[in-house]
């Protein structure tokens, strides 16, 4: 596959203001240093060459309370060959038919509706309501995921989701009864564009469903390595209600889910087709009760991740300096970033693995980490094994079940590091 970065020139673009509400009063919450793009896997002949790195630096809009970073690398470049098959993941595969079981009920869709989702990935949401014989249509950028989806049966365009778009949608007599965008709001460069579309694509009684990750987790769990440059912006209710009242769209409801270390679930939908639920309110007082909207919350997160970053590392040694054989399970985002910004490399680990034949055979950006099959665990039985993916902590240990009755343990770095099935 070709490397998406490596032997490209790459334009990159420094915010000087707000991507939501434009205003340049933005404030440093915490530097992550120079970190290589989290999904941008490496083969053997790539680590000889150079590679890529960019400023990680994460700062907070006091005027309307948007956490963001300040670099935007082109989306082309970040998305056009993409490594991440959600359908891999059971938990999000078991989300995903859930979520389809409550829109086609709730909203009662038939043949004669149109479900768009932006940011399809592979296809594993729209899968459940095509299941049922309602009409859907996939947008997204990667084309290597696109040709995976269609062959799955699900229609893909393959391409950014904004209001030029839409438009183009609308005159070829599509509109969304109900659109879903899981897990992309953050990937956007141009929010404003994005929620336009949105708004355009959107029939008059129509609903969009939109998963975030949501920034009191990400504080309250020290979740710092869920930054990273394809994560634009990290959200606040306080943030989306402002970004999305500018388009005349409005919160109709929202729910916290366990997702991606905690996330919002939000509906949205037209302004004047709809009244926002008592749940809208209630978590709009309690981030202000929080501090969500305070500068300093946001600058004693990034003290918090300071610590954490030398407790993890003190642990990761002692270990090492005791004899002991340690791995790491989960090529994910999270993990290239955890991985540099701890300076984790091959003096404490000796390999990675990852359940995704897309990723087995590369080799992790920056700490040159070799990523092989699960499998490797039981074939070469390390001590520990570190869990990058610890969103999905429960999932792994449970499908590694005979490597914990070997005597392997595990250690989870999220939200402080510890070791679960302890070696005696």
């Amino acid at each position: 596959m070709v490397h998406p970065i490596l032997g490209q020139r790459v334009v990159r673009e420094q915010l000087p203001t707000c991507r939501s509400c434009g205003d340049s009063n933005l404030k440093l919450v915490l530097s992550l240093g120079k970190m290589p793009l989290a999904n941008a896997l490496l083969t053997e002949e790539q680590l000889r060459q150079p590679e890529p790195t960019y400023p990680l630096d994460l700062v907070f809009c006091r005027s309307c309370t948007l956490l963001q970073i300040t670099e935007t690398v082109p989306p082309d470049q970040l998305f056009s060959n993409y490594l991440y098959f959600s359908s891999f993941s059971e938990t999000m595969l078991q989300d995903s038919k859930e979520l389809a079981q409550i829109l086609i009920e709730s909203h009662r869709l038939n043949e004669s509706s149109m479900v768009v989702e932006l940011g399809s990935n592979d296809g594993y949401q729209l899968q459940f309501f095509q299941e049922r014989k309602i009409p859907v249509l996939g947008i997204d950028p990667a084309r290597n995921i696109a040709e995976v989806a269609e062959k799955r049966g699900i229609h893909t365009l393959c391409r950014f989701f904004g209001k030029a778009l839409a438009e183009e949608l609308c005159k070829e007599g599509i509109q969304a009864d109900i659109i879903i965008a899981k897990n992309v709001l953050a990937h956007v460069a141009d929010l404003n564009g994005f929620v336009e579309g949105i708004r355009i694509l959107l029939k008059k009684h129509g609903a969009a469903v939109i998963e975030v990750p949501y920034v009191k987790d990400l504080i309250d769990g020290h979740e710092f390595d869920t930054v990273y440059h394809e994560h634009l912006c990290y959200f606040s209710l306080t943030s989306l209600d402002h970004l999305f009242r500018s388009h005349e769209i409005v919160l109709s409801d929202v729910e916290r889910i366990p997702i991606h270390g905690g996330s919002l679930r939000l509906t949205i939908a037209h302004e004047r087709e709809t009244t926002p639920s008592m749940s809208v309110a209630t978590l709009l007082r309690r981030e202000k009760d929080w501090g969500l909207d305070r500068l300093e919350v946001y600058l004693d997160f990034g003290q918090e991740v300071q610590r954490m970053k030398t407790s993890l590392l003190s642990l990761l040694r002692s270990l090492r300096g005791g004899g002991f054989h340690l791995a790491a399970y989960g090529a994910a985002a999270k993990g290239t970033v955890l991985l540099n910004y701890c300076h984790i490399g091959a003096d404490l680990l000796d390999f990675v693995v990852d359940v995704s034949p897309h990723k087995q055979g590369y080799y992790m950006p920056g700490v040159h980490l070799p990523i092989y099959p699960p499998s490797c665990l039981l074939d070469k039985m390390p001590d520990y094994t570190l869990i990058l993916a610890w969103n999905l902590a429960d999932e792994i240990m449970k499908q590694q079940s005979e490597y914990i009755h070997r005597g392997g343990s595990f250690i989870v770095p999220i939200p402080e590091p510890r070791i679960l099935h302890r070696r005696e």
